[in-house]
């Protein structure tokens, strides 16, 4: 899928979202997340914006040092905008410790904007992946988990979250690859039954599960989880990640110029 896919309405207030905010801040790549990146969008499902910037080198030399996120959540014409946006630093150092969001920020396949340097950066984050992305995806599947078997109105979208979370972190634990759409990696690890899930969730965000099939897929959530850590045992991946000083000199080379024209360095 690709933003075009998206309803006339949906594309205008994305585009005016970015432009807003990329005239604030130096975007390094926006993605678009959530549902629609997953694959079980729905006609209600909020535009996930989510960013990556770099802030002006020259804050990082006073007092006081740049905001590290920029968040910005409201109905535009009808349309739910979820936008945040991380300092590229704060990012780069999650990368290393295995944090997904930030992983899936940088790899995403949704791209709403790019550079010249999140094109640099790229291929060093595919080659910096290790198995500490399980516990990323094991606390986050976990909590979400809760959040699904603990509620009274338990939903399709919440469930499918669950399942979303511990494939993604399997397959990227056996194969190297970032793969956050269910429809593909649930068929792979045999639960293309989820496609159950996905049609109820596409009629609207709020869909609560008939209690027969919530107790069925309940049943199957601690052989998700067993996967999800045979997939660490398993993995194809480093223990931890074998290029972060690469990564930090592409961090120090993209504030160079900026604190080379100050006088700096």
């Amino acid at each position: 899928m690709a933003l075009l896919d998206l309803p006339a309405k949906a594309r205008e207030v994305a585009d005016r979202v970015i432009a807003e905010e990329s005239a604030r801040r130096r975007h390094l790549v926006i993605t678009l997340s959530g549902s629609h990146a997953y694959g079980f969008p729905s006609p209600d499902s909020d535009l996930d914006i989510k960013a990556s910037h770099a802030a002006p080198a020259s804050g990082f030399l006073g007092l006081s040092a740049p905001a590290a996120a920029a968040d910005r959540l409201e109905v535009i014409d009808g349309v739910e905008i979820d936008y945040t946006s991380n300092e590229i630093a704060p990012v780069v150092a999650g990368i290393l410790g295995g944090n997904g969001n930030y992983i899936e920020r940088v790899l995403g396949e949704l791209i709403l904007a790019t550079s010249p340097e999140h094109e640099e950066l790229s291929p060093l984050v595919s080659a910096s992946l290790s198995r500490r992305v399980h516990r990323h995806y094991r606390g986050f599947g976990r909590s979400q988990r809760i959040a699904f078997e603990e509620s009274d109105k338990p939903t399709a979208k919440k469930l499918l979250y669950v399942l979303r979370t511990a494939l993604t972190g399997t397959h990227l634990l056996l194969t190297g690859e970032l793969l956050v759409d269910l429809n593909e990696t649930a068929p792979q690890y045999g639960y293309a039954d989820a496609v159950e899930l996905i049609e109820a969730k596409r009629a609207g965000e709020r869909v609560v599960l008939p209690a027969a099939l919530r107790d069925a897929w309940l049943g199957r959530l601690d052989p998700l989880f067993a996967t999800l850590d045979d997939a660490r045992a398993r993995s194809a991946l480093p223990e931890e990640p074998p290029n972060a000083d690469a990564l930090e000199a592409w961090l120090v080379a993209l504030r160079r110029p900026e604190l080379g024209a100050l006088g700096a360095v």
